[in-house]
């Protein structure tokens, strides 16, 4: 078939002690095919990895193959297949784990020849997706991604819903709470959609509420576990639980902090986005992801230290432009620079211009990133200077929500007149515009702004 020359590399990986239940000792396999590079094949193994370790598992083995394509029937190929079989009764291993995502068929086949689990990178997020819900919304977006996934891989003997529980890549709904009918299943994902659409209407409630008071938001997304926890706290001063584990925060925080120019803003901590993030996965949580793309400002939050920093920011990417964020006020905040030295910080700063370095650790960045968002929001602020009859009841009313809702820059008092100059949020004018009318568009005037 022409194919080229094929490379076969497996290799014992060191165990690594977890301090999760008696974990499952895994192989990880990856496939270089078509265009992609081998170095970013090893790379994704490593990030593999660490998956595998969050959802509590020891690598003991590593498989790599290089082939033109996928086997439809077994991913690997045949030969390959059989020696990984070898490996894997000789290391005593439990469970595999293959670096994309497999069909029922290869499921099937795989687990006839290797005589242990199969499981693959979409199964091993949802996984820990699993482990990680821990509010009633959460647990009904993670189980409406595993029943999208497992309904697909029920025929021909593929994947079960009565495994479900029996180890990693497992966890979720069980045979108790739902039979392997499919007309049951997709009873369930209907009723699933119709909880969080409810839960879609409420949070649009409380975002309208927040918009109806002016408060913007400022939302830290980015790749998983590149500190945008550490950075939340360092923000807000809040003592939200940090962790090394990928995606240790899945469901959003809000906390409101005060600007140096004395307005409220609130900061919004999202889960993390990883590279080939299920789809899934992007669906369910449409809910929480729809808080980011409501929120007035992006901070693109990087882990400055990792050697694939730049996948990292176009993983984000493409995930942000999935659920409708792409012309978007953004800015990119480079983590972890106190593990890089003077040369490197230059070149980031050199290749991203409008981005900042900054330390969630050591505080390093933290005023200048304060300051990067207090003007940034100020973009997004037109200052326009209202004339009030101080006499009148309704205009010291709509003073007064001026005063509590935008910042005051100059206020001239003269014959009963009030003129006050301010900085007010886009959103918020168009509010006053509809609730005020021509009253407003004849007593304001743009003086500056944007």
């Amino acid at each position: 078939m022409g194919q080229r020359a094929k490379i076969f590399k497996m290799s014992l990986a060191r165990p690594t002690s977890l301090s999760f239940q008696q974990s499952e000792r895994s192989a990880l396999v990856g496939l270089v095919f078509g265009s992609r590079r081998r170095s970013v094949v090893e790379s994704s193994l490593q990030e593999l990895e660490g998956l595998s370790l969050t959802a509590g598992a020891t690598v003991v083995l590593r498989c790599v193959q290089e082939r033109s394509r996928p086997d439809p029937a077994l991913f690997l190929g045949r030969g390959k297949v059989k020696a990984l079989a070898s490996a894997c009764d000789e290391a005593a291993v439990d469970l595999v784990v293959f670096d994309d995502e497999l069909t029922p068929a290869q499921f099937r086949n795989l687990e006839a020849v290797l005589g242990c689990r199969v499981i693959d990178r979409t199964q091993i997020i949802l996984d820990i997706f699993a482990s990680r819900a821990r509010t009633r919304e959460g647990r009904l977006q993670v189980e409406l991604a595993q029943l999208k996934y497992l309904l697909p891989r029920l025929t021909g003997g593929g994947l079960t819903l009565s495994r479900l529980g029996a180890g990693i890549g497992t966890r979720g709904p069980g045979e108790t709470k739902l039979e392997t009918d499919r007309r049951r299943i997709r009873q369930r994902i209907a009723r699933l959609g119709r909880e969080l659409d409810s839960v879609r209407g409420r949070r649009k409630r409380f975002r309208d509420r927040r918009h109806k008071e002016a408060v913007l938001t400022v939302a830290l997304v980015g790749y998983t576990n590149a500190g945008k926890t550490s950075l939340f706290n360092l923000l807000t001063g809040s003592n939200t639980v940090e962790s090394k584990a990928l995606f240790a925060t899945l469901d959003p925080i809000l906390r409101r902090i005060q600007l140096p120019d004395s307005r409220k803003i609130l900061i919004l901590d999202t889960v993390g986005f990883i590279d080939r993030l299920p789809h899934t996965l992007v669906a369910a949580f449409r809910a929480t992801l729809e808080e980011v793309a409501e929120a007035d400002l992006l901070v693109h939050v990087v882990d400055a230290s990792h050697p694939e920093r730049e996948a990292h920011i176009a993983a984000v990417s493409r995930v942000l432009a999935e659920v409708g964020v792409r012309e978007f006020p953004q800015t990119l905040i480079f983590n972890k620079c106190d593990r890089l030295d003077g040369a490197d910080r230059a070149f980031l700063m050199r290749k991203h211009p409008g981005g900042l370095c900054v330390s969630a650790r050591t505080g390093l960045g933290r005023d200048e990133l304060i300051d990067m968002v207090t003007e940034t929001l100020k973009m997004e602020s037109s200052r326009v200077v209202f004339a009030f009859d101080h006499t009148d009841q309704v205009d010291r009313e709509r003073l007064a929500e001026l005063y509590r809702h935008g910042r005051i820059v100059r206020q001239v008092s003269e014959d009963g007149l009030v003129s006050v100059e301010a900085e007010v949020p886009r959103r918020l004018m168009a509010r006053w515009n509809k609730k005020w009318g021509a009253l407003v568009e004849a007593e304001q005037k743009m003086v500056g702004g944007h």
